[in-house]
Parts: C-alpha cells; sequence; structure tokens
C-alpha cells in the first residue's frame, strides 16, 4: 500500500484525489449494509485517516443520515486537507427529502488512526477508542473503522487493549496482513475493500489473498443461450441417516441452488421413503444398500460426500473415497471416517476438497495451538488435497496458490446445517466447471453474503439466520458477484 501511494505521488496523483476516493468508498460500504438513512458519528483524527473518514459522512449527510462530529484533538492542531474537508462537511446541504433517523440505525466511523501506527495508543485517541467502544456495547451502533481499526497494528495485527471493536472494516486500496491475523478476526468484522483507481499493485504474486467480488466475478462463465442441462455436471450426494435426514436435503438443494444440471441423492435404504417425500422435486433420490456400489455409479460428475451420514459402513466409505475416480467434496462425517486412516488421501484416484470446521480439523491433524493460516498450509503441503478451512474468515489452500481468505459472513451462521449447503454448493459449481480451489473461494463468497443479504436485506437477524436463508438468497448473492 505504502509503495503504491509513493508511486502514484511520483505520477503527480494529488493526495486529496485519493482521499476524496476512499472517502466515498467508506460511504458506499456503508449504504450497502445499511440503505435507510439514521444517524451516524464520525470520530475524525487530525490526519488523513480522519479526512477519509470526514468525506464518507459528507456523502453520507447529502443522502440524508444525521451526522454527529467528533474530534479528539483542537480542529486548529488537525491537518490542512482535514481541515478543508471538515469545512466542507459542515457546509454540505442536507438531503432534506430523506427521514434521517426515523428508519435507519446508528453507525460510528471510527477515523482516528491509519495505517502506520506502530505504538500503543495515547491521549486523547485511547479516550476516544474507549468511548467508541462504549457506544457500540451500550446503544448498540454499528462501527466502520476507516481503512483499520485504531488500536490494530496493519502489519502485524498486535491488537492495543483498547483498540476499536468494528463490526465493519472498509481498509482502503488493499487488505493489511494485520487484519486477517487470527487475534484480528474480533476487532475487524466483515472487510470490506475501496480499490483506488490510481494505485497500481507491486510487481510479484501474493502468497495471500482476500476474495472480494471484483477477483471472483470473472470466475463464473456466462451460459451460453443454447445451454441444456447435461453442460452443468451431474452431483452425487453421499449423505443423511437415521436422525440426520436434513442433511441429504441441504447438500442437495445447495447444489441445485448453485447451478447443477442435475442431482442425484444416494441414501441408506431405510431412510430412503423419508428422504424421497421430503426431497427437492427437482431432484432424484436413490436407495443404497452398500456405499461400495457407488463405484459402479458412471454418469456422476461430481460427489458430495459426508453430512449426516453417520459411521455405519465407515468401511465402504474410506474404499469409496480413495477409489472413485471423480471429483469429491468430502464434509462432516466423512472427514470424521477419513480422521481415522488419513493416509486414505495420499493416494485417492480423483481430486479431493474437503471442508473442515474447526472441530474437524483437531480429528483430521491435532493441529495444538497453530495459527489457521499454518494449519491449512501444512495440511496441502502433506496431502494432494483441496482445503476450504471454514471460520469467520473461511481459508482455502491449495498447493502452489495463494491463501486465500473469504471477506463475507456473518456470526448467524454459526448453526447446524450451514456446512451442508456448503458443501452442496462447491459441489454445484466444480460440476460447472470450476477448480475446486475456485469453486471453494466462490461458494464461500457466496454463501457468506447470501447470509448477509438475509439479514441486511430481508427480515432475519443474526439469531434467527438458518440455513434456508441462507438458500433463498443465494440467486441474489450470484448476481451480487456478477455485478461487481
Amino acid at each position: 500500500m505504502r509503495a503504491a501511494e509513493e508511486a502514484a505521488f511520483a505520477r503527480g496523483v494529488e493526495i486529496e484525489t485519493l482521499m476524496n476516493q476512499a472517502g466515498a468508498g467508506v460511504a458506499g460500504a456503508v449504504r450497502k449494509f445499511f440503505p435507510n438513512p439514521g444517524k451516524c458519528i464520525v470520530f475524525a483524527g487530525k490526519g488523513h485517516n480522519g479526512g477519509d473518514a470526514l468525506v464518507a459522512a459528507e456523502c453520507l449527510k447529502r443522502w440524508g443520515w444525521k451526522i454527529d462530529i467528533r474530534l479528539p484533538f483542537p480542529e486548529a492542531e488537525c491537518g490542512e486537507l482535514t481541515r478543508k474537508k471538515l469545512g466542507a462537511l459542515r457546509d454540505a446541504p442536507p438531503n432534506s427529502g430523506a427521514a434521517a433517523e426515523s428508519k435507519g440505525c446508528t453507525v460510528i466511523l471510527d477515523g482516528l488512526l491509519g495505517l502506520g501506527t506502530q505504538s500503543l495508543l495515547r491521549e486523547p485517541i485511547r479516550t476516544a477508542t474507549r468511548e467508541i467502544n462504549q457506544l457500540r456495547a451500550e446503544r448498540n451502533a454499528f462501527v466502520f473503522a476507516v481503512d483499520l481499526p485504531t488500536g490494530l497494528n496493519g502489519d502485524s495485527g498486535e491488537i492495543d487493549p483498547d483498540c476499536v471493536v468494528a463490526d465493519f472494516t472498509v481498509t482502503i486500496g488493499f487488505a493489511k496482513h494485520g487484519l486477517i491475523v487470527d487475534p484480528a478476526l474480533d476487532f475487524t468484522g466483515r472487510i470490506e475493500v475501496v480499490p483506488l483507481v490510481d494505485l497500481v499493485p507491486g510487481e510479484g504474486a501474493p502468497n495471500e489473498i482476500l476474495a472480494t467480488a471484483p477477483s471472483l466475478a470473472t470466475l463464473l462463465p456466462r451460459r451460453k443461450f443454447s445451454a441444456y442441462k447435461n453442460q452443468f455436471g451431474r452431483i452425487g450426494v453421499v449423505a443423511g441417516s437415521k436422525g440426520f435426514v436434513g442433511a441429504a436435503l441441504l447438500t442437495a438443494q445447495g447444489a441445485l441452488r448453485s447451478g447443477a444440471g442435475l442431482v442425484e441423492i444416494f441414501v441408506p435404504e431405510e431412510i430412503y421413503s423419508i428422504v424421497a417425500s421430503a426431497a427437492p422435486i427437482e431432484a432424484m433420490v436413490k436407495p443404497v444398500r452398500s456405499y461400495r456400489d457407488l463405484l459402479d455409479e458412471e454418469k456422476i460428475d461430481v460427489w458430495a460426500v459426508g453430512p449426516g451420514l453417520g459411521k455405519a459402513q465407515a468401511s465402504h466409505l474410506l474404499r469409496f473415497i480413495e477409489r472413485a475416480e471423480k471429483p469429491m467434496v468430502v464434509d462432516a462425517d466423512g472427514l470424521n471416517i477419513l480422521a481415522e486412516k488419513i493416509g486414505v488421501l495420499e493416494h485417492c484416484q480423483g481430486k479431493r476438497l474437503l471442508t473442515p470446521h474447526p472441530g474437524e480439523m483437531e480429528r483430521l491433524i491435532h493441529p495444538g495451538k497453530m495459527t489457521r493460516a499454518w494449519i491449512a498450509r501444512n495440511v496441502c503441503e502433506q496431502l494432494p488435497v483441496t482445503l476450504l478451512f471454514k471460520g469467520s474468515r473461511t481459508i482455502v489452500c491449495e498447493q502452489n496458490r495463494p491463501l486465500s481468505y473469504n471477506n463475507t459472513g456473518n456470526p448467524g451462521m454459526a448453526t447446524g446445517g450451514m456446512g451442508d449447503v456448503l458443501t452442496g454448493v462447491c459441489a454445484g459449481l466444480a460440476g460447472q466447471g470450476l477448480p475446486f480451489y475456485d469453486a471453494a473461494r466462490v461458494g464461500a463468497w457466496l454463501c457468506g453474503r447470501a447470509a448477509e443479504m438475509s439479514i441486511f436485506n430481508s427480515n432475519r437477524s443474526e439469531e434467527s439466520l438458518l440455513p434456508r436463508d441462507v438458500l433463498d438468497n443465494l440467486g441474489r448473492a450470484f448476481r451480487d458477484l456478477r455485478l461487481s
């Protein structure tokens, strides 16, 4: 980021030009999640980060938001450009046609400190960060950190004891390493990147990337007008057991909603009638006596294996995972069965995408207290697999590819069944030709964005969010991705 800024300034780009772009982008991020005007409390420091926040506040004011300005430093101590933006904010006419505060919520812009801050917080900044956190806790305000939360080191992710707890971090130009490390998760919240048209990334391939909409949109091919179902994959769902019928149904619906051409559900005979009566009418349901018989299924293009299976036929499932030639997404009980004989993954006859949550990962490799990034890289160095390591910043990893962090989703997704939907979505995308690395990144992004839309654009909350809500909003998430 620093190198890109210096190169831009050397080309004659003005600091104010970047500030205006950054501030407009921050305001756009607020409006993306909170379309109804409300109250915005802007905490502006004396430097350029404060200027970015003030530009954003001016945009929001013109859109009908009521603005409350909080300056920790005397105005005379602020930089010249920051004072200019403060004056522009005060002079900006409000949108009299908008009903400010009547429908919207309270949003806080944290523009106290930006990139480059290395030491612990000092007064009066520390008092301001405490006030932000108090407002968040007591008034249920949503905090948008401008570039990074004040008190978080953008390079290392080191956290000051009074670091701002942000619900959203609108980072400018490029994502910073300190935002995606494990200790930063609960302080950065949802990360949104505001690209600046005058900044050009440096040379060399990164070893870590943030999977944002613009970087993923090109991975979804447009369908030809002459398209027909056999071009978009036949997905074989191997899921469900007595008491866990829902896992098979959610996986199948995930595959259908992600664009699979055909979906077949293979279930034990004892639950066939239940699944057949409850399954989506678009899916085919077939009874299975033994999972080893699935090796004779020649028409399946991608397998989705594991949700709700139990361990009744563990040996047959291991053989199936090992010998099936077609690509396979392995989740849930498929992973738990593999944990007892993980060496099977060293010589599978087809490509494998593993989708563990932290508990399943613990059973797979017993990683101890290592970072999530280290765990992901270690798994992919040891095994010829693609890994989707689920969590509040889902990681996708594959040998010789950058470690990819997902930037969508919310805590409402921490409920049973979300992983089943994701398994189906990834399988459905792979059936349409996406390599597992890309299918995993796009699938994680889509499910996370659908969850966000369920809350911010519908009537769900983090507490009430269900996997069926994600399924219902997948279409909107696809459109959002294509329009990015």
